[in-house]
């Protein structure tokens, strides 16, 4: 019984894992994202140490030197340093993408953030993970079964015109890619 429970939540882990690991899901360009949220309080505390964890160590020159020219405007015009600060954002994301092999496409708004990845960093704060991976675990089977309802209908009826059969195909696909996606996840983990 613990290994079964074990191995569940190993599935679970690996799927959620895969889900944050597509650029779809990416929050760290989000303003409640975390590498924003300690880019805020790097710039409130004026250290840039907070900051440097989210980059690679051959990029820490251009952000020490981009930070230290955000802190010394820190108290001069507003809209000056509100261009200041969103060009420092821009580019601490922009530093972190690269190091995950992703592109840059720009800040988004807060509340972008998918609710899974809310869920995941909710987790991480209350150092409870139960909630997340029952929400999980539903979410998924959920989602599995609305798609085998939807291409079991249409295997009905796929041979009776090919426009019956090429949405058969469609669903076929997207049914069969779901789980293939799920399988390499646990085959090989949840790497970007």
């Amino acid at each position: 019984m613990k290994k079964i429970k074990r191995s569940k939540i190993r599935i679970l882990v690996s799927i959620f894992a895969f889900l944050i690991a597509l650029p779809v899901f990416a929050h760290c360009d989000s303003y409640d994202g975390p590498v924003i949220q300690d880019a805020y309080k790097a710039l409130e505390k004026e250290d840039v140490t907070y900051v440097l964890k989210w980059i690679d160590a051959d990029q820490e020159a251009e952000i020490k030197n981009l930070f230290s020219k955000t802190v010394n405007l820190k108290n001069t015009d507003a809209q000056v340093y509100a261009i200041v600060e969103k060009h420092f954002l821009e580019t601490l994301v922009r530093l972190h993408r690269e190091t995950e092999g992703a592109a840059f496409t720009g800040l988004k708004p807060a509340g972008s953030t998918t609710p899974i990845v809310q869920m995941a960093d909710k987790s991480i704060e209350t150092k409870e993970v139960n909630t997340l991976l029952s929400n999980i675990g539903n979410h998924i089977k959920h989602v599995i079964q609305e798609k085998f309802d939807k291409v079991a209908a249409l295997h009905k009826v796929k041979d009776n015109s090919v426009a019956e059969g090429r949405a058969y195909v469609m669903a076929y696909v997207d049914y069969t890619h779901t789980l293939e996606a799920i399988e390499h996840i646990l085959a090989h983990g949840g790497h970007h």
